[in-house]
């Protein structure tokens, strides 16, 4: 028996409700790379009509004939023609539009940046065929998608061309903490909720990456076999992201995340680190980045004003790209040596530090779970995000690992610990020194929190210093 899908149920109910309508829809659906844009659309299509056309991978070579005419032999092979040959998109999708112009049906366009990207006519005959063709057929549902969303929101989301004919957006995100664990539940997973966290701060909450481990074996061992042995899938698959994705300028966009794998920068900063000018097409690249989902642009903010600061650090907040880009390519060679295969993951240097990052990630892109434990709503937070403050002649710098300002003027300290150890009293005084050095306006007050996996000790307890200690096995079950 098929194992139901995990996750995803806005999602469902967006695609469901298009089934109802009387007139045709045109849904675009955008997304990482592994995220499960195309299994949804296939799930969602299971048992109606529904014919899906996938756009060639983009190398050098590849070139807009290779394009059409594999787009043509997709349409021969699903409608029982001969490979079809034309020489323009416009006969191509009139044929598609012809062949499904009654009844229920679903089109998925899939990679949709790399079907059309190097023919300049692409979507403005994909338009055209809708409003004369596709759109006539009230049952028909075409669904655009692809891993490229800088593409798919400038030539698609933002064009003219679009506007008033797309009736959904889906823009497919993580896995939430509590659907990874079930799913992790549904592959049969006995680790315990510590070794879960490990596995996630490697994989985020990215399906098919969580899917690749295998319960037999405990969590260092799958780690090694898939980012420290010379064939794992984990090893390349930071090139094939960049390099589908960004084409010739992957280089400058590694370069970028790369930088920022020790800590999050400024724009000037950044721009220093990567030895390229500030001016330019950088901010594009930084825009590119962030739409893409692999960074976050983290604005600092004035308590009193309740205004963003000028202050913006960008963040990497991708957790398989910070795990490569800090463990994985430092040691490519060593791995390629298969140097890697006989020794053990906790002998590994600086293993046990590796996570209090990956942890701490893993916490930030999921913090709606962090402000319902803290019984904190959406609507009384006035800004959240890792703080930073500045250091200057008089003021001392300070960094919060994750700050809720909320509309009654408090602030939620949050410090996140990641320890196969248990946590002693000493934290109290680190998360003491960090609200000592912040600057806050009169009125305001300071609620510590200790977000955690792993034991704390009774004297943490005892100090009833903290306000909130989450343990962080405890979202698996919201």
């Amino acid at each position: 028996m098929e194992e139901p899908f995990v996750g995803r149920k806005r999602e469902f109910h967006e695609l469901n409700s298009l089934l109802s309508r009387r007139t045709a829809g045109l849904v675009v659906i955008k997304g990482r790379r592994r995220i499960g844009k195309s299994r949804l659309v296939e799930v969602f299509a299971k048992d109606k009509p529904f014919y899906t056309f996938t756009g060639l991978p983009p190398t050098p070579e590849t070139t807009e004939l290779m394009q059409r005419e594999e787009f043509g032999r997709q349409l021969g092979e699903q409608f029982g023609f001969p490979r079809l040959k034309m020489d323009d998109w416009g006969d191509l999708f009139t044929f598609l539009a012809k062949q499904t112009a009654k009844g229920r049906v679903i089109i998925l366009l899939d990679e949709i940046s790399w079907m059309g990207s190097k023919d300049p006519t692409f979507l403005g005959k994909l338009k055209t065929i809708w409003d004369t063709f596709f759109k006539k057929n009230p049952k028909l549902i075409l669904i655009l998608c692809g891993s490229v969303s800088t593409w798919i929101e400038k030539n698609i989301l933002s064009s003219t061309g679009f506007f008033g004919r797309i009736l959904h957006k889906i823009t497919l995100e993580e896995l939430s903490l509590p659907e990874c664990h079930q799913l992790l539940q549904q592959m049969h997973f006995k680790w315990s909720p510590f070794d879960e966290c490990m596995l996630l701060g490697l994989t985020g909450g990215i399906p098919w990456y969580i899917e690749l481990m295998d319960p037999k074996f405990p969590i260092q061992d799958n780690i090694k076999r898939l980012c420290f042995n010379k064939d794992g899938i984990f090893v390349d698959e930071f090139k094939n992201i960049f390099h589908d994705l960004f084409g010739k300028r992957a280089p400058i966009y590694k370069r970028i995340v790369k930088a920022l794998t020790r800590e999050p920068l400024q724009y000037s900063e950044l721009s220093k680190a990567i030895n390229y000018s500030s001016g330019g097409p950088l901010s594009e690249y930084l825009d590119d980045l962030v739409t893409s989902g692999f960074i976050r642009k983290d604005h600092s903010w004035n308590f009193r004003e309740e205004e963003e600061s000028k202050i913006i650090h960008y963040r990497l907040r991708d957790n398989y790209l910070h795990f490569y880009l800090r463990y994985i390519e430092p040691n490519l060679a060593k791995i390629k040596r298969g140097q890697f295969e006989n020794i053990s993951m906790t002998a590994f240097k600086g293993w046990n530090g590796i996570w209090g990052l990956q942890f701490e990630k893993l916490v930030l892109n999921n913090r709606y779970l962090i402000q319902k434990a803290l019984k904190v709503s959406p609507e009384d937070i006035v800004y959240d995000n890792p703080y930073f403050q500045r250091a200057t002649k008089k003021i001392p710098g300070c960094q919060i690992d994750y700050l809720i300002q909320t509309k009654s003027n408090s602030l939620i300290v949050c410090e996140i610990k990641f320890s196969r150890d248990t946590i002693k009293a000493n934290v109290v005084q680190e998360v003491k020194e960090k609200i000592k050095r912040l600057v806050l306006p009169r009125g305001f007050s300071c609620c510590p929190v200790l977000i955690h996996i792993g034991e704390v000790s009774e004297g943490v307890v005892e100090s009833n210093y903290f306000t909130n200690i989450i343990n962080f096995e405890d979202l698996f079950y919201q």
